[in-house]
């Protein structure tokens, strides 16, 4: 964890949404990552509206396959004035693959980087 001002940044902590696999934030916290999946935080079937909220307000950046909602979410909370942790979204893609491009996002942005940023895993 570096801070650009004072050598440490906060490492980004991760919540994914229930489209993600479940392995996810468990092969997250076998790295070392603070990392919480949907059904471990008991939000099943709640709006995507709602689990950002609750991302935001827990400090985490939620990650999800769900491109065209949580793209509108963001753009809508920008709109209002309002904030949220972070948005990573993904395509599909082998489960291998998908850590590997969170892993290096995560090598490269901070908690404070990720604050109302939308990251696509494809540029990663």
């Amino acid at each position: 964890m570096i801070n650009r001002r004072f050598g440490w940044m906060a490492q980004i902590r991760f919540f994914t949404d229930e489209d993600v696999y479940g392995s996810v934030a468990p092969k997250l916290r076998e790295k070392g990552f603070d990392a919480l999946s949907t059904p471990e935080t008991d939000r099943l079937r709640q709006t995507d509206e709602s689990q950002l909220a609750w991302a935001t307000q827990e400090g985490r950046v939620i990650v999800t396959f769900n491109a065209a909602d949580f793209g509108r979410l963001a753009g809508e909370w920008r709109g209002q004035a309002r904030h949220h942790a972070g948005i990573i979204v993904s395509s599909q893609r082998p489960i291998g693959d998908l850590l590997r491009r969170i892993f290096a996002l995560a090598s490269a942005l901070s908690a404070d980087d990720m604050r109302d940023r939308v990251e696509y895993l494809s540029n990663w």
